[in-house]
């Protein structure tokens, strides 16, 4: 990646972003034959995350050093979640049944176990792939990378931790998260336009699912109202007011439990980021039970999934397809790992007639945590938005114990 960026003011970077956005629904809602047979094959979501990625693959942005990403992630992405889960019906989510949970757990054991079997493969063809000794040891960094993939940011940082990885293979594995991870969501997001057409072929059970679109869509068919400018106001002012309360107590609650409770890192308790998630989505879920709900008449969802176009938009500018070519024997490594993590996911999906669905978000919440499952999981429909988060909630608890222990299974098959 280029050290000196065309464009480093982020409020350019925000404006490019926002046109891309405008663009790609221009041309998606286009009469033209043209975009119609286009956007036949491909989804517009899919270019709203691609597109950006361009930026900074060659060198327009630097994604990394831009703030964008920041403030959608910390500022829309709460007030996104408040504003889905509002509107959230619990009893629909839970006749969704068990099969999201075990998707779930079925993408953590794909990783798990992918990792040390990614190696063992590399070690047969490459045995000078798995090299590196002490702190720089390649099976060190990929621990980062698991704890990654199953919780997010707080336990990669403990497993760089744990595992005392060094800094050279840390940031090499940084890059191979990002850019392995954003592929596969690419993959997933072009999935997600086929899903009809995918779960017919393997006879998935997609009632439940269907019963939960429909019943969201009667309620705002039949409780729609035109938006005034008062109703904007007062859905921002919800969304923004309960975001804010939630850094409030994530910035105070974070570091108390890092400070107070040493096994609170396991858990990730001493991150803002987890709190912040949390605490916006119970009392998003918490709201839903109230008046409050009416918010959804005036299109509080749609609001909601502007918020998200512009943090896919975001996370796009964070990857660089070029980056590839500087350590690419550590990109087949995160490959390999990722087929094995997606080949168990399908594989588990077909034995128990799982729909897509399920498939798609329990590997998000996995791989991209709370911060892209409920993009993923939107794409279906809004209203399943919180399915992605509540699974992306439970990575962060599961994720230091998961990636610790695939960690020592890695070094075990290092040898």
């Amino acid at each position: 990646m280029t050290h000196n960026p065309l464009i480093t003011n982020d409020a350019v970077v925000l404006g490019l972003l926002t046109l891309i956005l405008g663009a790609v629904f221009k041309t998606a809602h286009s009469s033209h034959p043209f975009w119609r047979k286009f956007y036949k094959y491909v989804p517009a979501l899919l270019l709203c995350y691609f597109i950006p990625s361009l930026l900074n693959t060659f060198g327009i942005v630097d994604g990394h050093s831009s703030n964008v990403y920041y403030v959608a992630s910390r500022f829309l992405l709460p007030a996104c979640l408040i504003l889905l889960t509002i509107s959230i019906d619990i009893k629909s989510i839970i006749n969704l049944g068990p099969k999201a949970l075990i998707m779930f757990l079925t993408g953590t054991l794909g990783i798990v176990i992918g990792g040390p079997i990614a190696i063992l493969i590399m070690s047969a063809v490459v045995p000078d792939a798995i090299g590196g000794h002490g702190p720089d040891a390649v099976w060190r960094g990929m621990t980062t990378v698991a704890g990654s993939w199953i919780g997010g940011s707080a336990n990669q940082a403990s497993m760089k931790e744990m595992f005392e990885v060094g800094g050279d293979i840390f940031s090499a594995m940084v890059t191979v998260d990002v850019i392995v991870a954003n592929l596969w969501m690419a993959v997933l997001l072009f999935m997600t336009a086929k899903h009809k057409e995918i779960d017919a072929r393997t006879g998935a059970d997609t009632s439940a699912i269907e019963e939960l679109k429909v019943k969201v869509e009667e309620y705002q068919a039949q409780n729609s109202k035109t938006p005034q400018l008062n109703d904007y106001i007062r859905m921002i002012a919800i969304a923004f007011t309960i975001t804010g309360f939630a850094h409030f107590c994530a910035d105070f609650l974070g570091p108390y439990f890092g400070e107070t409770f040493p096994w609170a890192k396991e858990f990730s308790l001493n991150s803002k980021f987890f709190w912040l998630i949390v605490i916006a989505t119970t009392i998003g879920i918490s709201l839903s039970f109230t008046r409050v709900r009416e918010i959804e008449a005036y299109g509080a969802s749609k609001v909601a999934q502007s918020f998200i176009y512009i943090l896919v938009a975001s996370i796009g500018l964070h990857m660089n397809v070029l980056a590839i070519a500087e350590t690419p024997i550590y990109f087949v490594i995160g490959a390999i790992w990722m087929t094995i993590h997606a080949t168990l996911m399908l594989t588990v999906a077909k034995f128990i007639k799982a729909p897509l669905f399920y498939m798609a978000v329990g590997s998000q919440a996995n791989v991209g945590g709370a911060a892209s499952a409920p993009v993923v999981a939107s794409a279906f429909h809004p209203s399943l938005a919180p399915v992605g988060v509540l699974l992306a909630v439970l990575g962060y608890g599961v994720g230091t114990y998961m990636a610790y222990i695939c960690g020592l299974l890695m070094q075990a098959a290092a040898g």
